[in-house]
């Protein structure tokens, strides 16, 4: 079920009412309604994949209270295994089986040797890679006894499956999510009040931006060849704009529905554009699985304590399993590579912590140093997205290189070939979001008000009001959010 259709609008509203009015009175009957709900609305997508949404979740529910009883460390660490093999078993089956089979073929032909690869017609689970992660952090905290494990099947369940973020995240720990699903919960207006200001910002950038963005960065990729460099560089900035649109769109929605019934879930964006260097870009895009890594991956390795080499060994293997974790194709890999070595000098030089604060914070606009730290942080990140975007590594470079030539400053002929008209308007929309967003950036989201110097109703609700004109009026055609399909 897409966030941005009819049917979660009359499914969102039929669920709250239920929620709050006939389950109220017992949590253990609200937490059976979300987990009803969670399953219907995977469901709606394809319901023969709802067995391995409860595998998964009985898997890790039982080995968490295996790795609890156990006896030894052996056994624990036996149980530890087993869940995390399996886990990752399915999820490499389900998206990486044919692209390994490829590459071993491709190896195998390379040196002279005929193979026929046994390729299978294989439908990746939408969210597979989402719910899996959150069982495998409950399995690691559990084993490292950073929790407890829960007895409870039906409150683990709705902490693996809850709807708002089941398909594309953010990813939640079973620290932070665990304890508001087992709390009593109480209506609050103004967290539903805001709850519902975050899904109508996340539904703007979503229709208005990321579906219009899409619109012309598809035209232009999937055109390449006949573009000049102005034009190819176009592209690559609609889709900068589309994938954080429709991203943090996703996860603006996926918050808010959460706090009308009362559970807030982990932030993953904090305007990660207005970022000075690539290292606060990473701390402020996908938070969820920066940290997952960070804390799963990149702290267990060893993170920065070694030497030169530990670090710079650290820092390649986060990106590049982040990268691969995106998706089976080598592009995802080179996207990875290529952050990790915007990192690696900001790691070297100790520079990778210098902007932990909120850019700009006393000033309505940045200083002219941190105006071209923010514009070369977003021209690197651009460059980064067009491997991200490409069909494949060839591609990506075939763009690059008609970029970098001399056609990047003629007239750009893709504007010709659409309604300048339109084009403008969209562009426009792209202005206004990021100005709404500046002005908020110190706030959760872009329309998180503050109530001082927004005190009047009627200026509320005509902002309200111009936002839900500008999504009817101006909303692009209905896509699925890009994160589904990793």
């Amino acid at each position: 079920m897409l966030f941005n259709s009819i049917e979660f609008a009359i499914f969102l509203p039929i669920v709250f009412i239920l929620y709050w009015f006939v389950f109220n009175k017992k949590l253990s009957k609200q937490n059976l309604l979300l987990l009803l709900v969670s399953y219907v609305f995977y469901a709606w997508w394809d319901w023969r994949f709802l067995f391995l949404l409860a595998f998964s979740t009985f898997l890790d529910y039982f080995s968490g209270l295996k790795i609890e009883q156990a006896t030894s460390n052996a056994k624990s660490k036996f149980w530890l295994i087993t869940s995390i093999g399996i886990n990752l078993g399915f999820l490499g089956f389900f998206k990486y089986y044919n692209f390994f089979v490829t590459e071993l073929s491709n190896s195998l032909t390379s040196i002279g040797l005929s193979v026929n690869p046994w390729l299978l017609k294989i439908v990746l689970p939408v969210g597979i890679s989402f719910y899996t992660f959150h069982g495998l952090s409950y399995i690691i905290d559990v084993y490292k006894k950073r929790i407890v494990a829960e007895k409870n099947f039906v409150e683990y369940a709705v902490f693996v499956s809850y709807f708002p973020l089941l398909v594309a995240g953010p990813i939640e720990r079973a620290t932070h999510l665990l304890p508001q699903v087992k709390k009593v919960r109480t209506f609050n207006y103004d967290q539903a009040v805001d709850g519902l200001r975050q899904i109508l910002w996340g539904l703007f950038k979503k229709i208005v931006i990321a579906d219009n963005c899409a619109m012309y960065a598809n035209a232009i990729f999937n055109n390449s060849a006949s573009h000049d460099g102005s034009s190819l560089f176009i592209g690559a900035l609609f889709f900068t704009f589309q994938i954080y649109g429709d991203f943090s769109g996703y996860s603006d929605i996926a918050l808010g529905a959460s706090r009308l019934f009362g559970i807030e879930l982990l932030r993953n964006f904090a305007y990660p554009y207005f970022s000075r260097d690539i290292a606060e870009f990473w701390r402020r895009w996908h938070i969820s699985l920066s940290t997952w890594f960070r804390d799963y991956l990149y702290f267990p390795l060893g993170g920065s304590k070694g030497g030169t080499w530990m670090k710079v060994r650290n820092t390649f293997a986060i990106f590049l399993v982040s990268g691969f974790w995106h998706g089976a194709n080598w592009t995802f890999i080179a996207w990875g590579f290529l952050n990790a070595l915007y990192f690696i000098p900001l790691l070297l030089l100790n520079r990778n912590r210098n902007h932990i604060e909120v850019i700009s914070t006393n000033a309505l606009f940045p200083s002219v140093k941190e105006f071209f730290q923010i514009s070369f942080t977003f021209f690197l990140t651009v460059i980064a997205w067009i491997f991200f975007r490409a069909d494949s590594i060839t591609h990506a470079f075939s763009i690059l290189k008609v970029l970098f030539s001399k056609s990047f400053f003629q007239k750009p002929d893709f504007i010709g070939a659409h309604d300048t008209f339109y084009l403008l308007i969209h562009i426009t929309m792209i202005i206004v979001m990021i100005v709404i967003e500046w002005l908020h950036r110190d706030k959760q989201f872009g329309l998180q008000f503050n109530q001082k110097t927004l005190n009047s109703t009627f200026k509320r609700w005509s902002i309200y009001t111009i936002i839900v004109v500008f999504i009817l009026l101006f909303g692009g055609k209905q896509n699925n959010f890009i994160y589904f399909q990793f």
